[in-house]
């Protein structure tokens, strides 16, 4: 059974741009800790934000997005601003020094991960490889 994901992201293989390095698995922009609580707002439920990396699309992997309900024993939990956001254990290679963003533009609103890891993505973006 398939399920559906929190929400849409999109992946950019970072090249020209400088990454501030960090200890942090993942960094968020101020406009993805703002959409993350707003995803968050009156879910008691949830501890926060889970990302997941999944077989998909042309490219190879995609990543998923949902709620956070428990943290497993093997997974990193990045804190910012108040904010949990916990990466499933397949997913922390991928995500080693990756940027986070949420942008909005007239017809879509995603979050964005600018990652330095990547070789190659399809042409929508939506999946990659390493």
């Amino acid at each position: 059974m398939a399920t559906k994901s929190l929400a849409t992201a999109t992946v950019r293989a970072v090249k020209h741009r400088k990454l501030l390095p960090t200890r942090a698995a993942l960094v968020l922009t101020q406009s993805a800790v703002n959409r993350v609580k707003e995803i968050l707002q009156g879910r008691n439920d949830a501890i926060g934000l889970k990302i997941g990396v999944r077989q998909r699309g042309c490219n190879g992997l995609s990543y998923t997005l949902d709620y956070a309900i428990t943290k497993d024993k093997l997974d990193e939990e990045v804190v910012q601003d108040g904010i949990r956001v916990i990466i499933d254990k397949k997913a922390q290679l991928t995500l080693l020094g990756t940027e986070m963003d949420y942008v909005r533009s007239k017809l879509s609103s995603e979050f964005v991960f600018n990652n330095p890891n990547i070789k190659g993505t399809c042409g929508c973006g939506e999946s990659f490889n390493i």
